[in-house]
């Protein structure tokens, strides 16, 4: 076994060279943990390729040796995804060198991107197009688009413009025998048979590695408006949605929810102003106007003053500058940060029929309480789209880590509600390691049996980030 061992190190240092395969045990441990702490096991090695070839060639290194590869992007997962498991041989192939931007179709409005581009510089680099890249997430300075297609992540603009899966129109993918699915079209009609790209989107690197993608682009925002709305009752915020969606149009990009104690825990780490104090909940909004004029901001207010006038929300503040616009967008963006350092939390990623979310919230609170005495609600998320991150935390004054042992009885409730309702236990962050074992109970065995048959059809060794979503 050490001998095949060494000769598999030695095949990949041939492909990718020696500074680029990780063997040192403080040079792989960064990759061999997820950012949430939860989840850590050995590899064999962290291969760095820089080249679509490079990357082939380790997965033909890989598949004779019949050792398995999980793929990873800035590693700011939440389910354990991108780490290794336990108990099988296993290397990490850490995509942050593949970073080119490899081209700039402005009249097309796509940007060709690789796998191991940060969310951010995408964004950039449309921004220099005079063009946007409307994907965005709080981690967009250290998440990676491969990582954003794999997981099908959301964030806040997808109430406009839909999740990550809406957002590309070609990509290019090794697969787990070493060929290379060339696909890097961008063409927004391509009626050809089955449209196998969106396999590997929210796949999690299961079927294959996503090394480059080619992403819709959109007019540059000339104009935008950020405020934040205090409101009585999430019964409140979804009559407020509705509200500005009428007033508002497409304009309406964000509208993120924030519960009192969610922004109080936000505004501790470090610590900040309350913009309105003495809310049970807020909604934070975001307007934006690809047309030039002074008129979004006016528009916006007079919507949220009529509002305020029907009683939908008690008050509401709007950002007069950038830098205050800045400062409401980190109160939210820094939520998961802060409870971070608050200790660990129970956390849920679920989404429900916005409609839902109320009744949801009501009798989740009741059941939880009842279970956990003293429990706290730790409530934020993307409530134009129905997304949640429906968070508990241990009782105050109560030991965070104990606490963590009623997870079961808690996601048990919550994920029991969410069904009954028509929603998803996973809205945006994935299945993972977290909620294989969730997902299985959840979807149906028709779903199931068809994820497995796909599985195997692409990858009937199971070489690809074992452990993960479905076995």
């Amino acid at each position: 076994m050490a001998d095949s061992r060494a000769t598999l190190i030695a095949s990949l240092t041939s492909i990718a060279g020696s500074a680029n395969v990780l063997t040192a045990a403080a040079d792989v441990e960064p990759f061999v943990n997820d950012w949430r702490g939860r989840y850590r096991a050995a590899a064999l090695a962290v291969v760095r390729p820089k080249t679509v070839d490079e990357v082939a060639a380790v997965m033909r290194a890989c598949a004779a040796a019949g050792v398995a590869i999980v793929t990873q992007g800035g590693n700011t997962g939440m389910c354990g995804g991108a780490t290794p498991i336990d108990g099988r041989d296993q290397v990490v192939v850490a995509l942050t060198r593949m970073d080119a931007v490899r081209a700039i179709d402005v009249a097309n409005a796509t940007i060709t991107v690789e796998a191991g581009v940060t969310l951010a510089a995408t964004q950039a680099a449309a921004a220099k197009a005079g063009l946007r890249f409307p994907l965005s997430l709080a981690s967009e300075g250290s998440c990676t688009i491969g990582g954003n297609l794999s997981t099908n992540a959301g964030g806040t603009a997808v109430l406009r413009y839909g999740n990550a899966r809406d957002l590309v129109l070609g990509l290019e993918v090794v697969l787990a025998d070493g060929e290379v699915l060339h696909g890097l079209r961008g063409l927004r009609k391509d009626n050809t048979g089955y449209d196998w790209k969106q396999w590997f989107v929210g796949a999690e690197g299961t079927l294959g590695i996503i090394t480059a993608a080619v992403l819709k682009l959109f007019p540059a925002a000339q104009a935008s408006a950020t405020a934040i709305a205090g409101l009585p009752s999430v019964a409140a915020a979804v009559a407020l949605l509705g509200h500005l969606r009428r007033e508002l149009g497409d304009r309406l990009e964000g509208f993120e929810l924030i519960s009192a104690l969610a922004l109080a825990i936000s505004r501790k780490h470090p610590p900040a102003p309350d913009p309105l104090p003495g809310m049970p909940w807020y909604v934070l909004v975001q307007a934006a106007d690809s047309s030039a004029g002074g008129a979004l901001g006016a528009r916006v207010e007079d919507a949220l003053a009529s509002a305020v006038e029907r009683e939908i929300a008690v008050d509401a503040t709007i950002a007069q500058s950038l830098a205050q616009a800045d400062a409401m967008w980190a109160l939210r963006e820094n939520i998961s940060e802060a409870q971070r350092r608050e200790g660990p939390n129970i956390k849920h990623d679920i989404s429900l029929p916005v409609s839902s979310i109320p009744e949801f919230l009501r009798n989740a609170e009741g059941a939880l309480a009842a279970a956990f005495p003293g429990v706290r609600f730790v409530v934020f998320g993307h409530l134009g789209d129905g997304n949640l991150h429906y968070n508990l935390a241990a009782p105050e004054g109560g030991d965070a880590a104990s606490f963590m042992h009623n997870a079961p009885l808690a996601n048990r409730i919550v994920h029991d509600l969410v069904a009954s309702l028509g929603g998803s236990i996973s809205a945006e962050h994935g299945i993972g390691q977290l909620k294989r074992g969730e997902l299985a109970r959840y979807k149906s065995p028709v779903e199931i049996a068809i994820m497995r048959k796909l599985k195997h059809a692409l990858d009937p060794a199971g070489l690809m980030n074992p452990g993960k979503v479905v076995g």
